[in-house]
């Protein structure tokens, strides 16, 4: 099986101000300091240049073990604007009220480049979307009513866990058909919506329609592969870092032998989390997105 989603990853200038940012306004907690970042899971992620580099971790007020790991961006390589490159654009975290946080985070630094607004096809979903200062895009997602064709988590605090991460590419096949070879993701009916920061962000009118699917994974979680729109490229990065944004998503797996046998070698062990002693090795998708295979421990 391939998920749930256990960690997030974003390279922000300022590691310490975007982690009090997650703090004081969206709940999030600190986890204990998980050191720096070792040689061999910097390796591990093709990114070299990040080893011992500090790490924030944090999880949410529910304890979820679903985290959001910040690292510093120093100023080179090319600017990052968010939703305008290819790979790893947004999280989306699953949140109880989503009126009631918009009113909290309307005096934050958080920039609101979506109000709350219904989906554009259920009015069951309504969600809104915010950039922190970092570039670090959340979507931030309320359920008024289950739906059938969605197994998603009920929020357990406020502002609760990551449960979708979105993918941006040109060619939305690809995407598919990827996930589905490498990782045995079910193929997802490709739907039509309008995206209004995904077209604002590139000069589009609001109500440009854009296709799109949510791959179903383990563990009530999802990838929203997007067809990104003509204009958008892919991300520039550092020569041996990860890239700027949102950089990596760690997903968990059965076995890397199995998903990943090309670079099964190159992984790593660690003890502190998202790891917890697991292996862990990262590939990188057709869109350029780092996807990190953390091992599930087998069942005893």
């Amino acid at each position: 099986m391939f998920g749930p989603i256990r960690c997030v990853t974003i390279t922000c200038p300022d590691p310490a101000a975007s982690a009090a940012l997650y703090t004081d306004t969206l709940d999030y907690t600190p986890v204990e300091a998980p050191g720096l970042i070792p040689t061999d899971l910097a390796a591990s992620w093709g990114a070299p240049a990040e080893a011992g580099q500090d790490q924030i971790l944090l999880q949410p007020a529910s304890g979820e073990p679903v985290f959001i790991r910040l690292l510093a961006r120093d100023g080179g390589g090319e600017p990052y604007a968010p939703l305008k490159t290819w790979g790893w654009n947004a999280a989306e975290l699953i949140v109880r009220d989503v009126d009631a946080l918009a009113q909290r985070l309307a005096d934050s630094p958080w920039r609101i480049i979506g109000p709350p607004a219904d989906l554009s096809f259920t009015d069951a979903i309504r969600a809104m979307q915010v950039e922190g200062p970092a570039g670090d895009v959340l979507y931030l997602t309320q359920f008024k009513r289950r739906l059938p064709e969605f197994d998603t988590p009920e929020p357990r605090c406020d502002v609760c866990r990551t449960f979708i991460v979105i993918l941006g590419g040109p060619d939305l096949e690809a995407l598919k058909q990827f996930y589905g070879r490498h990782f045995g993701v079910p193929d997802a009916p490709t739907m039509e919506a309008e995206i209004s920061v995904l077209s604002n962000a590139n000069d589009l009118p609001p109500q440009t329609v854009h296709r799109i699917c949510a791959m179903p994974l383990d563990g009530q979680s999802f990838i929203e592969a997007d067809a990104f729109p003509a204009g958008t490229q892919a991300r520039g990065r550092s020569a041996e870092r990860l890239a700027p944004g949102i950089a990596m998503v760690s997903f968990e797996v059965d076995d890397l032998a199995r998903v990943a046998p090309e670079v099964e070698t190159l992984a790593a062990r660690c003890a502190q989390p998202p790891y917890f002693g697991a292996r862990a090795v990262t590939v990188y998708g057709p869109a350029g997105e780092a996807i990190e295979l953390i091992e599930r421990p087998a069942a005893t």
